[in-house]
């Protein structure tokens, strides 16, 4: 009989703890734990090209699936390739563990030039994980693994590395007895608030006639108390990092029209509003002007993690607690206390209308593509998008999502990101039934290029849009605002994207005027499996220039 080894209980390990996928490349430094992930067949490994490609995958399977993600790579050059990925999985607050291979015991830190020895492998895994762990014998993996993924799921969310030095992964082990008794990974909830601060809060908050709800990425799991205070008469808002908490289309509901990009409509109706509650985000500065942006007072701040606690704007009043537990409870204690200004819906639809008209009104050529795009596309469907021109307007404020993880983009703001994240979510998605649609710039796409392979072989059912403007657009529009118009290093050398999905094997559609985007993304998205779309920005149109300059923080009020 067969000895029963780590690498075996580390596979087994991610199948208890309900792992449908795993992302990854097989290497010397990891046969162990995939060799007993295909002899064991119950969870899928997808092979990528890259370990970055893999550690974004995990990540953007973790965000559209809601629960954990697992890369797994190797030693030394392999681990310190996904870093990248682990690091937007933290900017991102995502739950991925990453586990990584690492030189044999007796050569850790000692310089011998071990194969793919990195000296220092675990600081440079601490310094973009959540925690980082290395297990330093077979008898402890179960505790440490375990400890681990406890780590990356508990608030804030993140993701945490594993190193497992190749000889141990060839050890034998005991096989845990727990894995037959139900194994389940211990939960570390977030506080829950107690009965005298609610009450306290809810007497705070029922004097409010205009409350608003900033919902950030931490309130993601909370959308049924939220619509519950919607009901009471509250209007709502999101960060970019988090749309769909309550369906795009919600009338109390501003969506990524949060006024973060210097829209004074919003910032005028957030002037007339008396309460708003900031439910699990940070108000990053990136989305607040550097801090500039004028929110209603008081500013009452609900949060998992007490750190977060006047980090960006000073509260007037804090609780750390579960965003969904706390906002029921507050719900719950509201009830018939609420007195709503008659005129503040109106308000809110009307800015909200404004806000839009602004943006799209603004876009030129590319004005009517969120309309057209939204119209041809599933309502359940996965939105991911790269960080582009065009993603970062309409594709982030303009284009409605109706659920709480249908909405993926690169939090760290890095380019490049959104073909792996896209190929992850596709995954998760698409066990749901579900389409996933992609866009990209051509230079980030270019980035991850290989890994449309992974997306082929591995049936993927996915739209990949490909805003195409022959080089680093953003940049471009950088330099036109800042350095006289002298684009320099900005401009790439294209394939061409017909012969690109012939050679895929994939149908292809281009679009050349505005008008054609909505019926070749139709008949792209009704395609069963992966297909591929080029928006040819030169023959449409220059992009308008949203270039915002960052504005002088006020004193944070």
């Amino acid at each position: 009989m067969r000895q029963y080894l780590v690498g075996d209980l580390v596979a087994e390990f991610i199948a208890q703890c309900g792992v449908k996928t795993a992302f990854g490349i097989v290497s010397i430094h990891n046969i162990p734990i995939l060799d007993g992930v295909a002899r064991q067949g119950r969870v899928r490994f997808v092979g990528a090209r890259g370990e970055m490609g893999a550690g974004h995958m995990a990540d953007g399977y973790a965000r559209a699936a809601g629960g954990l993600g697992v890369a797994i790579t190797s030693t030394g050059p392999a681990a310190s390739n996904a870093a990248t990925a682990v690091l937007e999985a933290k900017f991102a607050g995502t739950p991925v563990l990453h586990i990584t291979g690492q030189s044999p015991v007796s050569a850790i830190g000692r310089g011998q030039g071990a194969l793919h020895d990195a000296t220092h492998q675990l600081d440079m895994l601490k310094s973009v994980s959540k925690a980082a762990f290395r297990i330093d014998s077979a008898q402890e993996t179960l505790g440490v693994l375990t400890r681990a993924a406890m780590e990356a799921m508990a608030p804030h969310r993140g993701p945490v590395s594993v190193e497992i030095p190749f000889d141990i992964q060839r050890q034998p082990v005991a096989r845990p007895t727990v894995f037959d008794a139900g194994f389940e990974l211990p939960s570390r909830a977030g506080p829950v608030p107690v009965g005298k601060v609610l009450d306290e809060l809810a007497e705070r908050v029922s004097k409010a006639r205009r409350p608003m709800l900033w919902l950030g990425n931490g309130a993601r799991d909370a959308g049924a108390a939220v619509k519950r205070l919607l009901d009471l008469g509250f209007g709502c808002v999101n960060s970019l990092a988090a749309p769909g908490i309550v369906p795009g289309d919600h009338p109390r509901n501003l969506g990524c029209q949060n006024g973060g990009r210097d829209d004074p409509a919003v910032e005028a109706f957030y002037g007339t509003c008396d309460l708003m509650i900031v439910v699990g985000s940070r108000l990053r500065l990136v989305e607040t002007r550097e801090g500039a942006l004028r929110l209603p007072r008081p500013l009452i701040q609900i949060d998992a993690d007490p750190a977060a606690n006047g980090r960006t704007y000073v509260s007037d009043a804090f609780l750390c607690a579960d965003s969904a537990a706390a906002l029921d409870g507050l719900a719950d204690r509201l009830q018939g206390r609420m007195t709503i200004d008659p005129a503040f819906a109106t308000d809110l639809a009307t800015v909200k209308r404004q806000a839009l008209d602004t943006l799209v009104g603004g876009l030129s050529s590319y004005a009517t593509f969120a309309g057209q795009l939204r119209e041809v596309m599933p309502r359940d469907a996965v939105w991911v998008r790269d960080i582009t021109l065009n993603g970062g307007s309409w594709g982030a404020k303009a284009f409605p999502v109706y659920g709480p993880r249908d909405s993926i983009y690169p939090i760290s703001v890095g380019i490049g990101q959104g073909l792996p994240l896209g190929i992850g979510a596709a995954v998760a998605a698409n066990a749901d039934g579900r389409k996933a649609v992609m866009m990209a710039g051509d230079g980030g796409f270019a980035m991850h290029l290989g890994e449309m392979w992974t997306a082929l072989q591995e049936k993927v059912d996915m739209t990949v849009l490909i805003m195409n403007d022959g080089g680093y657009g953003v940049i471009k529009h950088i330099q036109d605002a800042d350095y006289g118009g002298r684009h320099i290093f900005g401009d790439l050398l294209q394939p061409d994207y017909g012969k690109l999905a012939d050679l895929l094997g994939v149908p292809f559609g281009r679009v050349t005027k505005p008008e054609e985007f909505g019926p070749v993304m139709a008949r792209a998205i009704a395609v069963k499996g992966l297909s591929l779309v080029e928006v040819d920005m030169n023959a449409i149109g220059p992009f308008p220039s949203y270039q915002v300059r960052p504005a002088t923080p006020v004193s944070q009020r």
